[in-house]
């Protein structure tokens, strides 16, 4: 779905995106959408694309919502991330812990 539009620049940001995307096991349809959405959104944020919606512009960018989304995939954070997290908050009998009881600990 590369467009001709694109930089050199997108077109590689449009790769990375679609092969991380595969990796984690999405159909290739769908990598391709998600990739093409991803760098327009950020081609409209950049200024670069002729015409851009309010949301594309103002809303926030897509690799700060990847970061804030980072700990919530399947599974959520590792027990080792909570545990560093409890370590952190000075909790009370963390090292005997198991996940769940540490995901209530720290109140995420």
């Amino acid at each position: 779905m590369p467009q001709k539009a694109w930089s050199d620049k997108r077109e590689r940001q449009y790769e990375h995106i679609k092969e991380g995307l595969r990796e984690r096991g999405r159909d290739e349809d769908a990598a391709e959408e998600i990739a093409a959405r991803t760098v327009n959104k950020e081609r409209a944020r950049a200024g670069e694309a002729e015409q851009s919606s309010r949301t594309s512009t103002e809303d926030i960018s897509s690799g700060r919502r990847g970061g804030l989304r980072s700990h919530r995939g399947p599974g959520g954070r590792t027990r080792d991330q909570l545990y560093n997290e409890a370590r952190d908050k000075n909790v009370k009998g963390r090292s005997k812990m198991n996940k769940a009881e540490l995901e209530r600990a720290v109140g995420r």
